[in-house]
């Protein structure tokens, strides 16, 4: 299985067995991330039980999802060098022995080690890999391939919260956690459907295979001498990774990261403490679930519609956009949530935040893509999950310690909209600038040689966007107007 079935194609399918990798990545963001989310419903049940504060009790969620990201580069790793099969499957027999145990634990320390690091590692080897696949077989259908995907995590969670109030109700915390470790093994059966594709820009060129041939050569000669042989083993392992991270140099790609950061810690306290901010404010506890049903199902229709939309020909080139769109409104609501002290209020809240976190996490993917391009989408989609770690794992307890502090969930909820609102704002700013730097430099060229206005070939426009940025070539080439023989040239 380590070699697995690989798939010979030109280019993304768009469809046939496509459509079964977006139904196994549906699977495994039902398996992580929605199950991640349903910590949350456990966190009075650990609170009571285990006699501790809000900050202590916030921790066991922050270290899931924080090992999770961390460890999302590894994820990356194993699927390049093995196989997405092999890794998905060894996830979900981590991320199931993590909970199981778990339900064995005595102490909060346990619940750190079982339920934190080791399912969060399982986490991580199936999420990104898993996303990364669906980028592979798909092109023209992606944002709405990746909408299905990811819909995952909102019909997980609409399904899964009130079954797990139901569930420790009727076995207590530790049954449920033993069944939970059950059904994640699911993640084995995702990984089988995970069919590996080779596409035009991931198969190497004569030149390529030459060299690959001659180093074979070396290697069989210098192999006597452990020095050469170490050397070269060095040289080989260092230019591979300079290959595969050379986006990390990209100043898109360094923007997106930092403003990852600060979304990251503005959406993960949400899911830990919504439920005990409704039961807070006089929300009974199947009603507390229910409204993380609701930002589930809501999520769904966010992951959907929203992939839909920003396929249509209208939308298709400002993904980017409705992506710091939709981060902005979610900051938004987080700003009006100290005022929804009722049911009825939290449910508009729940539908809103649900339907634009849907929204934006289902176009994660489709930006990073966009920006360092689909041979190098799983190694970028390990560095952007890997850059939510630290935020998710500070973000909860910092919260926690700021309602132990004040005795109310305002100054928590304040502070994580306006990150969120900042992620927006600096991704927008960015973009705007560059946008600038991009006509100053075309004037320039206009100005610097008067014969540059003369269309040919978009050969200006290549010129231009070489000073930019590689992958701008296009945006700036439909600025220009092509040569046309009907155009009069002086």
């Amino acid at each position: 299985m380590g070699k697995g079935t690989r798939v010979q194609s030109t280019s993304p399918p768009d469809g046939g067995w496509g459509w079964m990798i977006v139904a196994g990545c549906f699977l495994v963001t039902i398996c992580t991330r929605a199950v991640t989310r349903c910590i949350s419903i456990f966190f009075v049940e650990f609170q009571t039980y285990f006699t501790q504060d809000y900050a202590q009790t916030a921790w066991i969620h922050s270290i899931v999802d924080c090992v999770t990201m961390l460890c999302a580069p590894l994820g990356s790793v194993v699927s390049n060098h093995l196989s997405c099969q092999v890794g998905i499957m060894l996830g979900g027999l981590l991320a199931s022995t993590g909970l199981i145990l778990g339900s064995f634990a005595t102490s909060l320390k346990h619940l750190y080690l079982t339920l934190g690091v080791l399912t969060g590692l399982g986490f991580a080897l199936c999420y990104s890999p898993a996303i990364a696949m669906v980028g592979k077989y798909f092109s023209r259908r992606k944002a709405l391939a990746y909408g299905i995907a990811m819909s995952g995590s909102g019909i997980g969670t609409f399904i899964l919260a009130p079954v797990v109030q139901l569930l420790i109700e009727q076995f207590s915390w530790r049954g449920a956690l033993l069944i939970l470790g059950g059904f994640v093994l699911n993640l084995c059966v995702c990984g089988a459907l995970m069919r590996p594709i080779t596409l035009k820009e991931d198969q190497t060129t004569p030149e390529q295979n030459h060299i690959s041939r001659t180093e074979k050569q070396d290697f069989k000669r210098v192999s006597p001498c452990s020095t050469l042989t170490k050397k070269w083993v060095h040289t080989c392992l260092c230019c591979s990774l300079q290959q595969e991270y050379s986006f990390l140099l990209m100043s898109d790609f360094v923007v997106l990261a930092i403003s990852v950061l600060f979304m990251a810690y503005g959406c993960s306290p949400l899911f830990v403490y919504l439920v005990p901010y409704a039961l807070s404010v006089g929300v009974s506890h199947q009603q507390a679930a229910f409204l993380m049903s609701i930002l589930g199902v809501i999520d769904i229709i966010g992951n959907i519609t929203f992939g839909w939309l920003t396929d249509r020909r209208c939308l298709k080139n400002y993904r980017y956009v409705c992506y710091l769109f939709a981060v902005g409104l979610d900051g938004l609501c987080y700003l009006c949530l100290p005022m929804l002290r009722s049911l009825p209020l939290l449910v508009p809240f729940s539908c809103t935040f649900g339907y634009f976190d849907g929204a934006y996490v289902t176009l994660i993917p489709v930006v990073t893509a966009e920006i360092v391009g689909t041979t190098s989408l799983s190694s970028a989609l390990g560095v952007v999950y890997f850059l939510h770690a630290v935020p998710y794992l500070v973000s909860p307890p910092i919260a926690g310690r700021l309602v132990d502090m004040t005795g109310s969930y305002t100054a928590a909820f304040l502070l994580c909209g306006f990150s969120m609102i900042l992620s927006s704002v600096l991704l927008g700013f960015a973009r705007l600038v560059k946008k600038m730097r991009k006509t100053q430099l075309w004037f320039l060229a206009k100005e610097s040689d008067p014969k540059l206005q003369l269309w040919t070939n978009g050969s200006v426009a290549y010129s231009v966007a070489r000073e930019l940025d590689h992958k701008d070539e296009q945006s700036v080439a439909l600025t220009v107007p092509r040569y046309s023989p009907t155009r009069p040239v002086a």
